[in-house]
Order: structure tokens, then C-alpha cells, then sequence
């Protein structure tokens, strides 16, 4: 748990505020505790959404949905107040694991405690369809494990059963998990009770087995197999549990069985207060979790003292604090600035020593210009709305350091940077040449370094490799993700024989694609690799991809620059090519499109940034293209996003007499954050690289590369 920030509010709804559970893109989520002395979980939506009509009768609607179910297995409403100027929902506090964490760090559950939990979440269930609805998005994160036993959590998508589907979703839009939810659901066809049977199967088989029933991978080999497939129970060593999944796994959701009938299926004693039906090591982590979050401190007030080094919350406990904020919404709708709570009643910005400068360290004139002012615009929307809050705990800048992509200039930069007494944390650098020769610099000074470019194997070895603690965070999936799942994908549709253009003009991170595309061909497709030097002529390249095209190649990926990425596509187009074509994402730039002409129609790129037409960041877009007259470019959403997790850690760490904390502190504040942003989620693992792997698709279409969806890689 954290504190609250200076912003906000001591009470709410009659509940007095005891601090922060989480924060996200839409809302903040405190503890509390309520006057009759009961602990709750408090999702607070920020007044300039709440001015969206839809969005307010939404989360109106999840008020009501939760509100009228009756079961002790279902997390309890406590009050809300849909109405206010910021709406407000208060549950009770779950302290306790979910079932997706509870399995994932013990293992699979013993059938009997398989069956226990069956029992109860189909009497949750049953309670849900009495009261006419459908949960919709039944899954191991949605389920909490309390010393008292289990609780179903998140209606923030549930709907009346009868309700018209027109409402929530539009035509082909998939509502729920892939991977959890049903078939009908993965078709964006009418949903009823049964689908949230189906839905129960999948826990139950995952809590039995250690992973869903369907696998892992992108979410559209997980409708696919959904839909085809037959569910995986391998591990169901129980033959009436297996009969019974197999049932709630029926395509048909005629076949399926109640919710009821599953309850009365499941014969055994449902758990009266207790989780004596769990295997020790689950019971030790609920009691260690409950610990940890129930051992409070006292109501403090709402203005925020600095916090001592001795008192700094440990990574764990952040984490822990996982399912009492599950309810934040987090993603679900579009609408931009909400880095920080404002409230007309708080203190103004404390501005003694001036203001707190984030760093930006790219490439803003040389090769990669393109991503290094995207990153810079970006930066600055964030800071600038920061400031544009009446109320703020000091003043934000940016200052901008330009290496033009070259090593000497980099280690200026980081020397100017690490020199300012005001600079509390760098987003940068853009490329592998500029982090590999500052990092050092960067290190020696303790600096916080963020990036959401550099995403090379080799700078995260090096940055490991430090003989002092490095502060060095990559805050986007690894390169190596990216050209492993080309080729693994490609595989998946059919190319037997890919042909490899390693273009060394692409320096080390094309080299190191290279390399994970060998590894990841290796059993599943022929990989015809053709490596060229950098000081090779554009002509150059037209030979070696018809040498490529007479070994049979029937797929293409090409690693290097935009400009000989153009030359290659313009050859392949010439020679009638109709293969699936793929280029690396230093390469996937309006040089490219503009270069290569008609040529370049078709062409793919896997990377590690999200497109400005995705769903989730089109308010960003807008607001970028309303400041700087275009669209946003390579990681200009992650930048922005960078930035205002900056803004918030520094929010939580600022004291009441303006000084700033230690470089430090800011790195073991962004170490246990987890912030979501417009992009995405942001937490890091040990190695400070980003938890989640994520990549998004992109092909050229029209004339430019169009978004084409995210792809979750987390079992890779």
C-alpha cells in the first residue's frame, strides 16, 4: 500500500481513506475504512471521465450489477455514489492471492481442493444468474482467495441477460479473456449463463492442471482454438471432475450445465469459513498475504510527509496489493489525462528549489529522428498536463539532451544530465550505440534511465553487468520477443522455407534479430539466411534477394534500415513475390513506406509500440495530433506513458518542504510501481526489465502501416 498523495481526499463517502492500493489510466483505488469499521476497496473514476455519458452509465451499470447479487461468495458491495462529480464504488477488501497467482507460485490444486473451489464459484455463479445477469469474464485473476475462502470479484462487464448486445460491444468485438471465454464469445455472438459455465470450466481445468485449457499465445489462436479445438485436460487425474469439465466445456451451450446442476454435480462439503481444503502452501501464502496487507499503520493525515528510507514499501508488498485492486478499471475505455487526482482544496505546488526536471536523452537530428521526437513529444504532453493541474506537489520540466545517434555526443549528454542537481530521473536513450556508451555514466551517478527504445539483449546484459546497482529500466518488450515470434508465427501459417536478409547497416540490434530468428527455426521451418555488409550499395541487395528467391524461399524477413528495407521490397515486387513479407521495427518507418512506393503494400512488422489508431490511446492521439499536427509516432505513446508513471512516483515520494528525494529512492519507487498507462501496464521484474510481453502488429496498407491489433506473448 502507499500513501496518499497531497491531492488526495481524506474521506469519501463516509469512509475514512487509509491510502493507495493502485492507480490507472481512468481512476485510483484506495483502502478504506468504512464507519461501521470494515475494511473496503474504493474505485474512484476521475470527474473529466465521468462527463462521458457512456462511460458514466457503464460504470453506473457495474454498480447496479454487483450490487444485486446475494452471496457470501461474491465480493460484498459497501456503497457507491454514481452520481458525484468523481464516482465513486466501495467494496470489502479481499486480503488474499488470486487464484492465477495462488497457482502460479504452488502449482496446481489437488482434485479435492479443485472440486471445493468448483462448488463454490458455481454457487457464486448461481447467485449471479438468479439475480439476471451474465459475468462475462469468469477467470483465475478474477477470483480471490481469503482465510475465509474464496470471493468472485470484477462486474465491470457483466450485463443483464437479456440485455441488447449493441449496448456494450459492436459488431465482431469480443468481450472477455481470451482463453477464459466461450465460444459464442470468441464468435461476438449472444452470450447467456452458459457462457460463463464454460468460462468456470476453464478455471476449474486450470486450477486442476496449472494452465488453461486452450494453451497460451496470441489471443487469436486462442479464440481459434476455442472455437476448433478440444480443451487439453491432461492432469484431470478425477474421472468424474474430468466428465463434469468436459461437460462445461461443450461448444454447444445447450450441452453445457447449469451453474446450479454443476453445484449439485460437485459432491462435497462447501467450506464454512475456512481453507482447510487448500494444500499448505496456498493456505501459507493467503495467511502471508492477509498479513501483509491488514498490518496497517495508523489513519495518518492527508498531506504526505517524506517517507524514510527505512519506510519505503517493499517490492512484495506492492505486488500483494494486487487483489484488493483488482477492481481498477484499467484500459477499459480511451479518455487521456489522468496522471494525477485534481482537487480544488489541496495545497499548491511546493516550488522552493525549483522545478523537477525529467531527462530526455535521444536522437533528435540524427538517424533515428523519427522515434527519438516522437519519444520528445510525448514527454511533453505529459509534463504539460501535469503542470496544467491546479493542484501539484511541485512543478514539472523537461530537458532534452540531442546525441544524434552517435556515442561521443551520448556521453556528453549523460554527463550534462547527471551534472544537473535538478534532473531526478532520464527517459532515453533512443538507439543501442547511445545507451551502450552512456550507461556507464548513468550508472556511476545512480540516475533512474528509462527507455522505451533501446531494446537490445546485449545493453540489458551490459546494464547487469554493472558493478554498482544498476538503476537502468526497459520499459517495453525486448527486440529478441519480436524476431522470435516473426519466425514462429510465419511457421504457424505455413512458410516452409524462410528467406532471412540480416542487413548489418542495421548495426547490433539487427544482428542479435538474426540470431533468435536461427534459434527460433530450429524444428519448425528451413531458415535461407543472407548476411551483407553495411558499406554494401543499395544495388547490392537486388542479386542477393534473387539468390533468395532461387533457393525457393516462400516467406521473407528482412532486418536492417528503412531506406534498404525500400530497395528489397522494390526488388521482391519486381520479381512477382507473394509471400508473407516482414520487416524489423527499425525498419517499419514512414521512410520505408515512402521509399519503397506501391512496393511496399503488404509488408509486415512485430514491435514493441503500440499504433496511434489502437482503441486504447486514440484520446493520446488526438491530443498529439491536435499539438503537433500528425500523428504520433514509434513509442511516442510509451514515452507519454514513461513520463507520467515518472510524474506519479515522484507524486508519492514528494515531501512537504519541495526537496527532492535521492536518485535512489526514485529507482526503488519505479522498481515496485505498477502503473497503468495508455499503452499498457507498467511493472518490472527483478532485472528491471517490464513484466508484461506484449508486441503489436502492423502491416502497410493504403500507403502507411496500420495498427493491427496487440499480441500477448507471455508464454514465450
Amino acid at each position: 500500500m502507499e500513501r496518499l498523495l497531497p491531492t488526495d481526499p481524506s474521506h469519501l463517502g463516509g469512509s475514512r481513506l487509509l491510502g493507495r492500493l493502485g492507480a490507472g489510466g481512468m481512476g485510483v483505488v484506495y483502502l478504506a475504512r468504512t464507519e461501521a469499521g470494515d475494511l473496503a476497496a474504493v474505485k474512484v473514476i476521475q470527474p473529466e471521465y465521468a462527463d462521458e455519458a457512456e462511460f458514466r452509465a457503464r460504470f453506473r451499470r457495474e454498480a447496479t450489477s454487483a450490487g444485486q447479487v446475494d452471496s457470501p461468495w461474491v465480493v460484498r458491495v459497501l456503497g457507491a455514489d454514481t452520481a458525484a462529480a468523481a464516482p465513486w464504488l466501495a467494496t470489502a477488501f479481499v486480503p488474499g492471492p488470486s487464484l492465477a497467482e495462488a497457482v502460479a507460485a504452488c502449482g496446481p490444486l489437488p482434485d479435492r481442493a479443485v472440486r471445493v473451489l468448483g462448488k463454490v464459484l458455481a454457487r457464486a455463479l448461481t447467485a449471479v444468474h438468479e439475480a439476471g445477469l451474465v459475468h462475462r469474464d469468469v477467470k483465475p485473476g478474477n477470483v480471490l482467495l481469503a482465510l475465509d475462502g474464496p470471493r468472485l470479484i470484477d462486474f465491470g462487464i457483466a450485463r443483464p441477460t437479456a440485455a441488447d448486445e449493441t449496448e456494450l460491444t459492436s459488431q465482431d468485438m469480443v468481450v472477455g479473456t481470451p482463453g477464459y471465454l466461450a465460444p459464442e464469445q470468441a464468435r461476438a455472438r449472444q452470450v447467456g449463463a452458459a457462457s460463463d459455465v464454460f468460462s468456470l470450466g476453464c478455471v476449474l481445468a486450470y486450477a486442476a492442471t496449472g494452465r488453461p485449457p486452450f494453451g497460451t499465445g496470441a489471443p487469436d489462436a486462442l479464440l481459434y482454438r476455442t472455437v476448433h479445438d478440444t480443451p487439453v485436460l491432461d492432469g484431470v487425474a478425477d474421472a468424474e471432475l474430468r466428465a463434469l469439465l468436459e461437460r462445461c466445456l461443450a461448444k454447444d451451450p445447450e450441452q453445457r450445465p447449469s451453474a446450479a446442476e454443476v453445484d449439485a454435480a460437485l459432491v462435497e462439503d462447501a467450506p464454512a469459513g475456512t481453507v482447510d481444503w487448500l494444500p499448505d502452501p496456498v493456505v501459507r501464502m493467503i495467511a502471508e498475504r492477509s498479513a501483509e496487507m491488514l498490518a496497517l499503520p495508523g489513519v495518518e493525515p492527508t498531506v504526505v510527509s517524506e517517507l524514510s528510507e527505512s519506510r519505503a514499501p517493499g517490492r512484495r508488498r506492492i505486488l500483494a496489493l494486487g487483489g484488493g485492486a483488482a477492481l481498477l478499471l484499467a484500459g477499459g475505455g480511451t479518455a487521456l489525462w489522468a496522471a494525477l487526482r485534481d482537487d480544488r482544496n489541496s495545497p499548491q505546488a511546493q516550488n522552493a528549489g525549483g522545478p523537477w526536471v525529467i531527462g530526455l536523452h535521444a536522437d533528435l537530428t540524427g538517424p533515428q529522428r523519427e522515434t527519438g521526437r516522437a519519444q520528445e513529444h510525448g514527454a511533453r504532453l505529459a509534463v504539460e498536463r501535469f503542470n496544467a493541474r491546479r493542484s501539484k506537489p511541485f512543478t514539472l520540466a523537461l530537458r532534452t539532451e540531442d546525441d544524434r545517434g552517435e556515442a561521443a555526443r551520448a556521453v556528453r549528454a549523460a554527463r550534462r544530465l547527471t551534472g544537473a542537481a535538478d534532473v531526478v530521473a532520464v527517459l532515453g536513450p533512443t538507439d543501442y550505440t547511445s545507451t551502450q556508451a552512456a550507461l556507464e555514466v548513468y550508472d556511476g551517478a545512480r540516475m533512474p534511465l528509462l527507455t522505451v527504445s533501446e531494446l537490445s539483449t546485449s545493453a540489458a546484459k551490459t546494464a547487469l553487468a554493472s558493478t554498482v546497482p544498476h538503476a537502468y529500466f526497459r520499459a517495453a518488450c525486448l527486440s529478441a520477443y519480436g524476431a522470435f515470434t516473426t519466425v514462429t508465427s510465419l511457421g504457424a501459417a505455413g512458410v516452409k522455407t524462410l528467406g532471412m536478409l540480416g542487413d548489418r547497416a542495421g548495426r547490433l540490434a539487427g544482428m542479435e534479430s538474426v540470431i533468435v530468428a536461427q534459434s527460433a527455426a530450429r524444428g519448425r521451418l528451413a531458415l535461407y539466411l543472407r548476411v551483407v555488409p553495411a558499406l554494401a550499395s543499395t544495388s547490392a541487395l537486388e542479386p542477393v534477394a534473387d539468390d533468395m528467391i532461387g533457393h525457393g524461399v516462400d516467406g521473407f524477413f528482412y532486418v536492417g534500415t528503412p531506406e534498404r528495407a525500400a530497395a528489397v521490397a522494390r526488388t521482391l515486387a519486381e520479381r512477382n513475390f507473394a509471400g508473407p513479407r516482414f520487416v524489423d521495427p527499425a525498419s517499419a518507418t514512414t521512410a520505408f513506406v515512402s521509399r519503397a512506393g506501391r512496393a511496399a503494400e503488404g509488408w509486415q512488422a512485430l514491435t514493441s509500440y503500440i499504433g496511434p489508431d489502437a482503441a486504447p490511446v486514440r484520446d493520446f492521439a488526438a491530443a498529439y495530433r491536435t499539438r503537433y499536427d500528425s500523428a504520433p509516432g514509434p513509442w511516442a505513446a510509451e514515452a507519454y506513458d514513461v513520463t507520467r508513471l515518472l510524474a506519479d512516483r515522484l507524486s508519492a515520494l514528494a515531501p512537504s518542504d519541495g526537496g527532492r528525494p535521492s536518485h535512489e529512492r526514485v529507482t526503488r519507487a519505479v522498481a515496485e510501481a505498477r502503473f497503468t498507462g495508455v499503452a499498457g501496464t507498467y511493472a518490472f521484474d527483478e532485472d528491471k526489465q517490464l513484466k508484461a510481453r506484449q508486441l503489436h502488429r502492423f502491416r502497410v496498407t493504403d500507403g502507411r502501416f496500420a495498427y493491427g491489433g496487440a499480441l500477448d506473448i507471455s508464454g514465450t
